[in-house]
């Protein structure tokens, strides 16, 4: 209550709302967040959101975090070939393939320091983009692994909910070779929402299939 919903963006002078969310993150901080259920491996590069959390001040580079030496993960962790993709990038043979020009090109990074200090962060919610298009009569399918903690299940389902839109079809199963894939809800607006069962954060990552054959149906204006 003392948050008020806002997690994102917390008042610094909102000291109790610190204080509880400092505890929730003392709690998870041993979960592997895009997938629940797997080990927590570090990062094969830093993520923008990470070195911008890690800053002292806005004003301080990103560089100093990208080039650091940090622990690489582990082979055998999902992120393995992240951590790879840098000696294959800057591999010469690779860079000539590519047709990449001598000196064009530095040492290539997976987070380029360049991006993330050109940007500004200005969208901070697509909820009024999102009105708008459905209200024109675009349809929309919006899906959820349900293992993922960056951007939960019930997160997403109440960001539906704050569209008020109408339940159309309620929650059923949605199969995939004789096998539940998830559960579907249609609502008002053309819209459609799925789970996917056993998938993490990016979810055609962990249930290619699966995230194959749900956006096929959708695109091809079947039923799940």
């Amino acid at each position: 209550k003392s948050c008020g919903g806002e997690y994102d963006y917390i008042d610094p002078n909102n000291t109790e709302c610190l204080k509880f969310f400092q505890a929730y993150q003392e709690c998870i901080s041993g979960i592997n967040l895009p997938h629940i259920l797997e080990r927590k491996c570090p990062y094969a590069s830093p993520k923008p959101q990470d070195i911008i959390s890690e800053r002292r001040s806005l004003n301080q580079k990103s560089e100093v975090f990208l080039h650091s030496d940090s622990e690489h993960p582990h082979f055998g962790c999902r992120n393995y070939d992240h951590f790879l993709s840098r000696y294959w990038a800057n591999d010469p043979r690779v860079r000539e393939a590519l047709c990449i020009r001598k000196g064009s090109v530095q040492e290539w990074h997976r987070c380029s320091s360049f991006l993330i200090d050109q940007y500004k962060r200005e969208i901070l919610s697509s909820f009024q983009y999102h009105v708008n298009l459905s209200a024109k009569g675009y349809r929309s399918l919006i899906y959820s692994g349900d293992h993922d903690m960056v951007v939960t299940t019930m997160g997403t389902e109440a960001w539906i909910k704050s569209l008020n839109y109408s339940i159309v079809d309620d929650w059923r199963p949605w199969i995939v070779r004789g096998q539940v894939a998830g559960f579907t809800r249609s609502y008002s607006n053309r819209m459609t929402f799925a789970t996917v069962k056993g998938a993490g954060h990016t979810a055609p990552q962990y249930k290619p299939k699966e995230c194959f054959a749900m956006f096929k149906r959708w695109i091809d204006h079947e039923s799940l």
